[in-house]
């Protein structure tokens, strides 16, 4: 097997392929173990040629522009390969490439620094905004609800609820390219909801932490919740260019109720492009707010991009339906652990995850698969670190920056963290900073 030149090239420029795009090249070669020689090097300059594999490479940033041309020359000399995306901010570029032309790339562009499979993402999936003392906020006299702030929603898209009417500002498809806001899986409505909802069709009982804030859909995962690396780093640098473009309604917050497989690439500074991609969101001042997964109870879980330093990563919380005690409130068992795979604490914040009523997409691929979920005709009942993030997260964010417009990322990660609810024994690394307290988060 070794004797395959693609094996070969794995094998010599293995610091320049994350694991998984290795561990795909190696495995292609797989079925020639059972073929006789002498079809061997005919059968693999065919599968060289033939098979495509979905990447994302990384240059050097001082040589960037120097290696998209000498990509694009690679590209453009192979049949079947295709350029999609350039990611300037963090030097990068997305790819369909055969083998042939990826052992071309890595022997003749020395211009690479990383070639990352472009993996695949999911979506991680009524007393909880009482629980995090969310409901009827008030501060100088007026009640807050994320009036003027908007929370952009990177998920399955949103579904145009009564319960969202007319603050679906923004909606962009990065999967079927639509240009009307709707939702096939329903993940991503309960998730705006959570956050935004106001409750009118339940007469205000479930209803949002932020019924006021406006709403721009993001839809970069398709009808069964999966999407890759490339469409949510589209969603990510949308959001970015949108505020570069539109400075008097910007987006304050990204939700991100979505993760993938973390893999360690040696070092913070050297870590997967969706981290490096929310980190300069969070650079360019909005807020991110990210899942830390639904992998618990196994340490070392938490998802990439919760694996972020600077982003505000939420777990999952069970209240045992119970807005007034915290003795009996404990960790969600699915719930993601830190530390993560760099060995940073994590997850920052807990939050009411368990069992929580929002919004209903009705007919999309969630709501036909599990209709026993279904609340009173226009809800739907969930669990997951998805819905800890949004509703609370970025559903309190949205207050925050409602009450004082110039705080900073760094800034409101402080006062969510030093707001919460903390219990001294228990482990931050399973608790974070405690159980999140708008009460307590929000300047008075």
């Amino acid at each position: 097997m070794f004797g395959y030149s693609m094996i070969q090239t794995v094998r010599n420029y293995a610091s320049k392929l994350d694991r998984p795009l290795r561990n795909e090249l190696v495995n292609l070669y797989k079925p020639l173990k059972f073929t006789p020689c002498f079809l061997h090097r005919v059968l693999e300059n065919r599968l060289k040629q033939k098979k495509k594999i979905s990447v994302i490479v990384q240059f050097h940033q001082e040589a960037y522009e120097s290696g998209c041309h000498q990509i694009e020359g690679i590209i453009n000399s192979h049949r079947k390969n295709k350029l999609y995306q350039y990611y300037s901010r963090i030097s990068c570029c997305s790819a369909d490439m055969t083998p042939d032309s990826l052992e071309i790339l890595l022997t003749n562009c020395k211009h690479v620094k990383k070639v990352y499979k472009n993996r695949e993402v999911h979506a991680l999936l009524d007393v909880a905004v009482e629980s995090a003392n969310a409901k009827q906020v008030v501060r100088n006299n007026t009640m807050l609800t994320g009036k003027g702030t908007k929370i952009a929603i990177l998920d399955t898209g949103i579904y145009p609820h009564q319960d969202l009417s007319g603050r679906i500002t923004d909606f962009v498809d990065f999967i079927n390219y639509r240009s009307e806001p709707y939702d096939d899986n329903g993940h991503g409505t309960h998730c705006a909801g959570d956050a935004a909802g106001d409750g009118s069709l339940s007469s205000e009982k479930y209803r949002g932490p932020a019924p006021a804030a406006s709403v721009a859909g993001v839809k970069v995962l398709n009808d069964t919740g999966a999407g890759s690396l490339d469409t949510i780093m589209q969603g990510v640098e949308w959001c970015i260019q949108y505020n570069e473009s539109n400075s008097d309604s910007p987006i304050d917050i990204i939700s991100m109720s979505l993760g993938t497989e973390p893999y360690d690439y040696g070092g913070e500074e050297d870590q997967d492009p969706l981290v490096q991609i929310v980190e300069e969101a969070w650079s360019s001042g909005i807020i991110v707010c990210a899942a830390a997964g639904n992998s618990g109870p196994d340490p070392q879980s938490i998802s990439s991009p919760g694996l972020s330093d600077l982003v505000i990563t939420v777990g999952a919380l069970n209240d045992r339906d119970t807005r007034d005690t915290r003795s009996d409130d404990e960790v969600a068992s699915f719930s993601s652990r830190g530390p993560t795979i760099y060995g940073q604490e994590k997850p920052d914040i807990l939050a009411p995850g368990v069992d929580i009523i929002s919004l209903r997409s009705p007919n999309s691929y969630i709501d036909r698969l599990q209709k026993y979920n279904r609340v009173d005709g226009d809800y739907f009942v969930m669990s997951g670190t998805s819905m800890a993030t949004p509703p609370i997260c970025a559903g309190i964010v949205s207050l925050i920056k409602e009450q004082n417009p110039l705080l900073t990322p760094d800034e409101i990660k402080e006062l969510l963290k030093n707001g919460t609810d903390l219990w001294e024994d228990r482990d931050h690394n399973i608790y974070g900073a405690g159980y999140i307290n708008a009460e307590n988060s929000i300047p008075k």
